[in-house]
């Protein structure tokens, strides 16, 4: 078997999709569809803008009590690993805001995630 087709049959196949896509029943594209288009990428850029500020102030907030915990930490009997896993976090999360501000915003809410995760390696050495 060579895997190809007659030439007829081909030509065929392609007539029979064509007729079966040109129906009526299908709505055609009018002037209020372009509106609605209009407006969705209007809110795509609006929710895009909110997805940034989110993770530019998650960040810088989780930055601030990462750094808050460590120093905290680092003046009491804690052993080393648990503020420097604190200052580690924050540091993560200070990343996460910077990649958020230039709009990686889906790197930096896994970013968020992991310097969380690892404040809370810090705290559980505590």
């Amino acid at each position: 078997m060579s895997g190809r087709t007659d030439s007829d049959t081909q030509d065929g196949i392609r007539t029979d999709a064509i007729e079966a896509h040109d129906t009526d029943d299908m709505p055609h594209p009018g002037p209020e569809d372009a509106e609605a288009d209009a407006d969705d990428e209007e809110f795509a850029g609006e929710d895009a803008r909110r997805a940034r500020w989110t993770a530019v102030g998650t960040g810088t907030l989780l930055t601030l009590a990462g750094l808050a915990a460590a120093l905290l930490r680092l003046t009491g009997p804690a052993p080393a690993l648990v503020p420097a896993a604190y200052a580690l976090g924050a540091a993560v999360c200070a990343l996460a805001a910077l990649l958020g501000s230039r709009g990686r915003t889906r790197r930096a809410l896994w970013l968020l995630i992991a310097g969380v995760m690892v404040m809370a390696v810090g705290d559980q050495s505590d």
